[in-house]
């Protein structure tokens, strides 16, 4: 039998307005895509790849499933791993993002802060408060 131990190593999210989405990484991320066209930028995130793509041209991949509305609601948020919480959302603050929250320390023994991308995506910053500084 077949083995097989899979990792994601792109994900793709819908958007409606991917000009603007797309300056949104940039700036904020700092990042420039490794692959555009006129309906998809790709970035790359250490060793995954989120590929932007026009909500118009969604349903041709996942027919016969629809593509949802931005309306619903957050289903998944993306989630950096940083040294110090504090200091990304300020980074963050001077490229003119507003947190949705924190920073907080949570029970679970991280320090989190959320942004909304946007498309809608719910980016979430988190720091492990049990690892030693720096790292």
């Amino acid at each position: 039998m077949m083995e097989w131990t899979p990792s994601i190593d792109v994900v793709t999210v819908f958007v409606e307005d991917l000009a603007q989405t797309r300056a949104f990484y940039e700036v904020v991320f700092g990042a420039t895509p490794v692959f555009q066209n006129q309906d998809s930028a790709v970035f790359k995130f250490g060793s995954l790849a989120v590929n932007l793509l026009e909500a118009s041209s969604a349903p041709e991949l996942i027919e016969p499933a629809k593509v949802g509305s931005p309306n619903a609601g957050a289903r998944f948020q993306f989630t950096v791993m940083v040294d110090d919480v504090h200091a990304v959302c300020d980074l963050l603050a001077s490229r003119g993002v507003s947190l949705l929250n924190g920073p907080m320390d949570r029970w679970w023994g991280m320090r989190t802060a959320s942004f909304v991308d946007p498309a809608g995506y719910i980016w979430e910053v988190a720091q492990d408060l049990e690892a030693p500084a720096g790292g």
